[in-house]
């Protein structure tokens, strides 16, 4: 029997920070109008998150990078004017340079509630955001067959999003801080490897039967087959200021789905780590900036410059990224190497504010500026 080509339809979600214009501090309690006229507008593609200072938004079904493009700039758009009409901003970084999350006041949901009484403080510190790529793979045996080996290029994706290196005020040191808090959630990091879709039901029942969660919704790995839609969710990633930088995200995303089914398709498989492994270099993508950064490869048992393990893996998915239609995406990854990720960018607008004789807090500031103005750049 052929094996049946995924169809790898897009779906991109991101979850902004609403700021005050005038202090860039996070808004505990925004006005509830801002979600109203999101939600009139746009409909069920925003919603509210755990945290009112919090705001997703999630595209609709997209055929190609292209697609989720427009989406993407739309929803940016009207959340961002919104936002403006109530003085707020909004802000795409993973964390706030200065917020601090006992200021912060939840969202009344009931999910929301109730994952509160589970979880205690570890919820309570969540103030941060993230950006999720939903790719469709009909088939479920063939969706867990590529979660296993697409796990093993967690660590490159993660390294091209980094946006969090403050964490309340304190340079972390890290380029993604808000990995290291979500890492205090249970059942997070690198999914167990599944060969067939009924072992990853099982597994999944094993908790959902005796009541331990309520559903698969409740499982938070870095990669996961989705509880409500067909397809492989890529969790892993920080949200990205810059839209574009999101795109080519998702667009090297479903490349490696595609060469790994083409692979699969030649009676080829990328060799499967063992989790353990494969966090070790999500450690080192977390914590090292681009130009400083080395993974382990595996295969040659070596630690080995990111630029040069992405120029190859950018060789390797060409074809697949020309078919798909996201060539051009594909290969701005040079760009973000080149220039550094939004982490980068926060650090040295915070030392060019304190060259210029900002104190401490008026280079924070200057940081959230900056942010501001990427994330609303190219909007309509």
């Amino acid at each position: 029997m052929p094996i049946p080509h995924p169809a790898l339809t897009l779906g991109i979600e991101e979850e902004y920070l609403l700021v005050d214009r005038r202090t860039r501090g996070l808004v505990a309690d925004p006005p509830g109008s801002i979600l109203e006229r999101c939600q009139r507008l746009l409909g069920d593609r925003v919603a509210p998150e755990f945290l009112r200072s919090q705001i997703e938004i999630g595209t609709a079904v997209a055929t190609g990078i292209p697609e989720a493009r427009d989406q993407l700039r739309e929803l940016r758009t009207v959340v961002a004017e919104s936002a403006d009409r109530e003085g707020l901003a909004i802000i795409a970084s993973s964390t706030h340079p200065f917020g601090h999350w006992r200021d912060q006041l939840p969202t009344p949901k009931e999910r929301y509630e109730a994952l509160a009484k589970d979880m205690g403080a570890v919820l309570a510190h969540l103030l941060i955001g993230g950006m999720h790529v939903h790719a469709g793979i009909d088939d479920p045996d063939l969706r867990v067959d590529l979660m296993a080996q697409v796990s093993y290029f967690i660590p490159h994706l993660v390294a091209l999003s980094t946006s969090s290196p403050y964490w309340d005020g304190v340079d972390t040191g890290l380029q993604s801080y808000r990995k290291s808090v979500f890492k205090a959630m249970p059942r997070t990091g690198i999914p167990p490897r599944f060969v067939t879709w009924s072992e990853y039901e099982r597994h999944t029942a094993a908790l959902v039967e005796p009541g331990v969660i309520e559903d698969a919704t409740k499982i938070w790995w870095e990669i996961r087959p989705s509880a409500r839609y067909p397809t492989l969710e890529f969790r892993a990633c920080d949200v990205c200021p810059d839209i574009e930088d999101s795109l080519t995200i998702a667009a090297l995303y479903v490349s490696l789905l595609r060469m790994l089914w083409r692979r699969r398709v030649e009676n080829q498989r990328w060799r499967l780590y063992e989790p353990f492994l494969i966090e070790e270099n999500v450690w080192r993508a977390q914590r090292y900036p681009l130009a400083e950064l080395t993974l382990v490869d595996f295969g040659w048992q070596e630690l080995r410059p990111y630029r040069d393990l992405m120029t190859e893996l950018v060789e390797l998915v060409l074809p697949d990224a020309e078919a798909l239609g996201c060539e051009a995406e594909v290969t701005r990854v040079s760009e973000i190497i080149e220039r550094g990720t939004s982490a980068d960018t926060q650090r040295s607008t915070y030392d060019r504010a304190v060259a210029g004789g900002a104190d401490h807090s008026a280079a924070l500031v200057a940081v959230v500026d900056e942010l501001i103005e990427r994330t609303h750049a190219h909007l309509g």
